[in-house]
Order: structure tokens, then C-alpha cells, then sequence
């Protein structure tokens, strides 16, 4: 065991994730937590779940689970894997494992008792470490709580088999480079590895690549990050459309959330990553592989309406679209104060009302009801009252 223990944190006293710890041997010292909950509590950072490793095989999982009264799904069976349900609460429990063999994408495995050969499987050394919930004592097999205490991120052993076990590694030593890895600064080797192995992502699932650059632009301030990328010419092989230029459009838009108090968004992220042209924008969202909601919101953001106003804009294209290029613009204080506190509102009026007023149904009608909308909305949304008004000038004889 580590020298090193963890600190007081809630989530080591629930009573969920104790249950399951004696169910699977905990006591014995056959189960423990590991990964993020033990590296983020090190760090300081809130723990948002908590994984196990244990050294039971998973069917012997599954047998103490539902015999302690506790849900087992085998979501992951082929990797060791249970999804753990007690008391509500989702917990991953996972076989120790070692490598059988790799292609880049997916690995064979075998199961193992040894926690040392579990530990060399993995990708960063801050990512492999396990502890005691109840003791706290850590288990640390390659060093990685002197490299948390340092921020530093290491590959475990060799940087380039770790690489060419699972190439998504290289997406991720940037996103847990810019969580834990001390901000721009990096190993000149590593990024040297990295880069002789960039074009390795051609072999990997859009979808896997989005999922991880989504991960990496939720950060405050993936920029630094970004910046590294670039140089190691990751988006030639992902995203060629992005440059220093399309960073920097980043770097603008988080100044303005930051001034904004406005949450960091990756989707904002994203678009401000993209080209400004809805066109190409939308062309480079479908070859990532993104969901409709969120090509929308793309196209929306990128559009070229004509509308300046923050409300009008809110009104043809949502408030959400309306923050969004206000953000994107640089700047989104007088956007933020107009829509505090309202909401999109319904024209008050109908062609009904129109045809009331002695018109005849058909094109004249949609004609004067787009005049008195446009005029609505450039008035800022008054009341009912100006808008019959506003009919009353468009139908005067």
C-alpha cells in the first residue's frame, strides 16, 4: 500500500457503496475503488461516480449481488464488467484484468488476481490507483500520486504501446493533460510520440472521436489544451478545418462566459471551433456524427439572419441560439440583461383578426400578418393593444 491516504470525502461513508464493498470482499482486501474517484479526491475536485475493481470473477459478481438482494447487469461481460444498482444508486465493477492482445480499438483480456498487472493495462498513471473506502489506504502500483501531487501525466511504461493499444489515449492525454497536467506545458516527448502516432486516429470511429473532444471542450478553459493539439497536427487527421484561428475564436468565446458568468458549454465550444459559415459548419457536424438537436443548434448559431436585437434574435432563432452568437460574437452582457427574465412571446394577433377587418382570405392576409410581425418585433414586442394599432394602419381605407 501507498504511503499516501485519502482525505475525508462523502462519498467514501455511503451506505450504497459500503454495502456493495462488503459484498464483494472488501474486508478481505479483494475489492476496491478505483480510477477517478480516488484521483479526483486526491486532487480536490468533486467525484461525480465511483467504480470498483475486484479480483472475483464476473459471474462469482453477479451471484454475491443478487444473493445480497442487489441488481447485476452484464453490461460489460466480455471485459469483466457488472453494473452494480444498490439503493438506487449505479456503480461499475469491473474484474481485474490484463491484456491478451490489441488492435488500437478494442482489446482481448484475461482475468487476473494481480493488481499490478490491472494497474499496467491502463493508460495514465493517475489513473491507476485504488483505495479503501473505509480505510482510506491507496494502492499505487505506477506512481501516480507523486504525479498528481506534481501535475504531472504520464503514461504508464511506454507512451507508444500504450498508444497503439487503444488510440483514443491520444485524445485523452489532452483532456487529462488539461484537467491535472498543469495547463499549456507538456513532456516534449511525449507530444513527440504523440505526433509520429497522430494519423493513428484515421482508425477510430467518428463517434469515439466526438465523444472525447466533447469531453475535453465541457473544461473552463480547454484552450492550452487545443494549442498542444494543433501542434502535434491531431487535426489534420480529425478536423482539418481547425487552425490557430479557430482557437482563438475559443479563447474569445470563453473570455465572454467567464464575463458573462455564463457556464462553460462544449457545444458552444464546438461551434466556436468550427467554420463561421453555416454551410461548412453543418458539413464538418455531420461527418462528426453529431445528433440532430445538436447539428440544429449548430446551423442556428451560424445562420446568417439579419436580426440584430438580442430579443429578435431570440424570437426567430431561441433564446439558447440567441446567447450562443452573442457569446460567439465575444461579447454577451447586453443579451444576457435583455432576456433575463423573459420569455419568447406569441404574436397577439391572427389572420382571423385581419379578415375581421373586411380583407379577403388568401395572400393579403399572410401578406399584412408578415408586415405587422416584422413591425412587432422591430417595436420590441408590444402589447396587444399597439398591435391592433398597428393593423388598423395597414387595412385603413
Amino acid at each position: 500500500m501507498s504511503a499516501a491516504t485519502l482525505p475525508a470525502a462523502a462519498w467514501r461513508s455511503d451506505p450504497a457503496l459500503l454495502r456493495l464493498f462488503a459484498v464483494l470482499g472488501g474486508a478481505e482486501g479483494r475489492t476496491l475503488v478505483v480510477g477517478g474517484a480516488v484521483r479526483d479526491t486526491l486532487a480536490g475536485v468533486p467525484v461525480t461516480d465511483v467504480d470498483l475493481a475486484t479480483q472475483i470473477l464476473p459471474d462469482a459478481v453477479i451471484r454475491r449481488l443478487t444473493d445480497a438482494g442487489i441488481k447485476a447487469v452484464p453490461t460489460g461481460l466480455a471485459h469483466g464488467t457488472i453494473t452494480a444498482v444498490a439503493d438506487g444508486q449505479v456503480f461499475e465493477v469491473t474484474t481485474l484484468r490484463r491484456d491478451v492482445a490489441t488492435d488500437g480499438r478494442r482489446a482481448t483480456v484475461a482475468f487476473t488476481e494481480n493488481w499490478a498487472e490491472d494497474a499496467a493495462r491502463r493508460d495514465f498513471t493517475i489513473n491507476a490507483l485504488y483505495a479503501n473506502p473505509i480505510t482510506g489506504e491507496i494502492l499505487d502500483p505506477t506512481g501516480g500520486v507523486d504525479d498528481l501531487g506534481v501535475r504531472r501525466l504520464c503514461f504508464i511504461g511506454d507512451a507508444a504501446a500504450r498508444i497503439d493499444e487503444d488510440h483514443l489515449r491520444i485524445l485523452r492525454y489532452f483532456r487529462f493533460h488539461a484537467r491535472f497536467g498543469g495547463g499549456g506545458g507538456a513532456d516534449a516527448e511525449t507530444l513527440g510520440v504523440i505526433a509520429s502516432k497522430a494519423a493513428s486516429l484515421r482508425a477510430l470511429s467518428r463517434e469515439r472521436i466526438t465523444d472525447e473532444l466533447l469531453k475535453l471542450l465541457a473544461l473552463n478553459d480547454p484552450v492550452p489544451a487545443l494549442r498542444l493539439m494543433l501542434g502535434t497536427g491531431l487535426f489534420a487527421h480529425m478536423l482539418p478545418e481547425v487552425d490557430a484561428g479557430a482557437i482563438e475564436a475559443v479563447a474569445i468565446l470563453i473570455a465572454a462566459e467567464q464575463k458573462a458568468a455564463i457556464t462553460a458549454d462544449p457545444v458552444r465550444h464546438l461551434i466556436a471551433l468550427l467554420p463561421s459559415h453555416e454551410g461548412r459548419a453543418l458539413l464538418v457536424a455531420g461527418r462528426l456524427k453529431l445528433s440532430k438537436r445538436t447539428g440544429k443548434r449548430i446551423g442556428v448559431a451560424r445562420s446568417n439572419v439579419m436580426e440584430r436585437a438580442p430579443r429578435a434574435i431570440a424570437y426567430r432563432l431561441g433564446v439558447e441560439a440567441a446567447i450562443d452568437r452573442a457569446l460567439l460574437a465575444g461579447d454577451a452582457g447586453a443579451t444576457t440583461a435583455a432576456l433575463s427574465g423573459w420569455s419568447v412571446p406569441h404574436l397577439p394577433i391572427s389572420g382571423g383578426d385581419i379578415v375581421a377587418r373586411g380583407v379577403a382570405s388568401g395572400p393579403e392576409v399572410a401578406r399584412i400578418l408578415k408586415a405587422i410581425e416584422a413591425r412587432w418585433v422591430a417595436e420590441d414586442f408590444p402589447d396587444a393593444e399597439r398591435v391592433m394599432a398597428m393593423l388598423g394602419d395597414l387595412t385603413r381605407v
